[in-house]
């Protein structure tokens, strides 16, 4: 009977729920670093002065791919 519980318990929770659930932590992810490299982009000088980045910081940032996550989450 253990091993019958055992296999219910994995039958109950599929290995593909949780590979979809990383993929799509990692899709929400991806579209956050996209929507915050717009809106780095989008910032005047002044507004990146005072958070300590230049243009030149927030072009290389920029021009990154969505997938190129710094933070690996």
């Amino acid at each position: 009977m253990k091993g019958q519980k055992g296999y219910v318990l994995a039958h109950r929770f599929p290995w593909h729920e949780l590979a979809l659930r990383s993929l799509l932590h990692r899709m929400v992810r991806w579209h956050a670093l996209h929507r915050e490299r717009l809106m780095l982009a989008g910032m005047s000088d002044e507004a990146l002065k005072d958070i300590g980045l230049s243009r030149a910081d927030v072009e290389q940032e920029s021009v990154r791919p969505f997938w190129d996550d710094p933070m690996h989450k």
